[in-house]
């Protein structure tokens, strides 16, 4: 933004002016909130629904009954998101499924399927 100041303005006298520039700080645009990620967990023919539910009881710490719900999710639908958050959190959670032999992957929430699952904190 470009600012122009005249010092004087009587008749017969230089009119001095003055320009200022005003710098916008870039950081101001970076204020919305991060978007939510999913982490999805797909069906493999490998593994055994028992050991897939272990898994989720064991590495995100949710009861039976979550974790054979999910399970079964997994293997009747195909798919399941079994946790949410931000996407550096929900990237470690899929690296963590794949040590466990688990295919995940990450994926944007969108704004109405952001309720499913659960978040690891």
């Amino acid at each position: 933004m470009t600012t122009t100041v005249a010092a004087g303005t009587a008749i017969g006298v230089d009119v001095e002016e003055r320009t200022e520039t005003a710098e916008q700080s870039s950081t101001a645009v970076l204020v919305a909130p991060d978007i939510p990620w999913n982490l999805v967990v797909w069906n493999d023919p490998v593994n055994l629904m028992s050991y897939v539910s272990f898994v989720f009881q064991s590495y995100f710490g949710y009861p039976e009954a979550k974790a054979n719900k999910l399970m079964l999710e997994v293997h009747r639908k195909g798919r399941s998101i079994v946790a949410h958050g931000a996407k550096e959190q929900v990237e470690q959670h899929a690296v963590a499924m794949h040590g466990y032999g688990l295919w995940a992957t990450v994926e944007k929430a969108s704004s109405a399927g952001t309720g499913k699952g659960g978040a690891r904190g």
